[in-house]
């Protein structure tokens, strides 16, 4: 299945999307849920009565919905970096024999559509096409052939990154928690909907419609299943938590001469087969004065 949260108007709730359209899943066959964590938590077979029954009304088109984050409340937000060789290659880094890994703090987040917010006290705000994981089911040390049994489903990230103040110091939590700097969504598709760990996907960024990175999913180092082990052996996993994977080559900081991200700019990051997740870029400044982007 392929999940939205999205406002119609006032109204936040969870839709499932066939192409085009939209069918509104909040307040079907009882269920009362509106966020994916709801989904998760439901038992299967009412999830699929409710989605039954919505698909039983007239459907919106997801063109006139506005998205809303997955998650009304967010469990961890781990993500990796160094994941791409490529892209380890271009970062002047050495190739890792342990993933790279920093938190993302909740307000850093942001829903796609939304405006990404470049801070003002910095010039070089960065786009990072990822696939995101989100877990249906916890654990701690969960052996790598079973991980992918604990994968709910994937959708799209942008980690907007502030690349001086990732280099500040070797620790990148500043640069990657900039307040609405991380893109997330629109779409979470399930996991028997794509191919085994989400392998073999086209993973793509692009800058006021130009490419800027362009690879597969396939290119991962630490592929979804051995992330999910490698991630439990220190921390317990609980559903709903989300895992970044990590970028591939092209990004701005380490083209010549650098690209960076300004207002007016528009950010897209697209993956195969998941969502395209467009971002407007606003300054901290019209952000503040409550005015929207194009």
């Amino acid at each position: 299945m392929r999940f939205m949260v999205a406002r119609d108007g006032q109204d936040t709730a969870l839709y499932v999307v066939d192409g085009e359209n939209a069918y509104r899943v909040t307040g079907q066959n009882g269920f009362g849920g509106t966020d994916l964590a709801a989904v998760i938590a439901a038992d299967k077979a009412q999830i699929e009565a409710a989605v039954d029954a919505a698909g039983k009304h007239a459907p919106v088109p997801v063109a006139s919905l506005s998205p809303a984050l997955p998650f009304n409340r967010f469990g961890k937000i781990l993500c990796l970096g160094l994941n791409y060789v490529d892209h380890v290659k271009e970062g002047g880094y050495e190739i890792p024999t342990y993933p790279a890994m920093f938190v993302r703090m909740p307000s850093s987040m942001m829903a796609a559509d939304a405006p990404m917010v470049k801070p003002d006290c910095s010039d070089r705000l960065d786009y990072e096409v990822e696939l995101m994981i989100v877990m249906g089911k916890g654990g701690r040390h969960i052996k790598e052939e079973d991980a992918l049994d604990h994968v709910f489903g994937y959708t799209v990230f942008n980690d907007g990154s502030v690349r001086d103040y990732q280099r500040k110091t070797h620790q990148w939590t500043p640069g990657k928690n900039f307040d609405d700097t991380g893109a997330l969504g629109p779409i979470v598709v399930t996991a028997d909907e794509l191919p085994a760990g989400a392998a073999g996907l086209n993973i793509q960024s692009r800058l006021n419609g130009n490419v800027m990175q362009d690879s597969n999913t396939s290119d991962m180092m630490w592929p979804v299943a051995k992330t999910i082990a490698t991630v439990s052996e220190f921390t317990t996993l609980e559903p709903g938590d989300l895992i970044a994977m990590g970028t591939p080559p092209g990004v701005g900081h380490a083209r010549t001469p650098p690209v960076f991200m300004f207002p007016g700019d528009v950010v897209e990051v697209e993956i195969e087969n998941i969502c395209t997740c467009r971002s407007p870029i606003i300054s901290e400044k019209d952000a503040a004065n409550g005015e929207a982007a194009a």
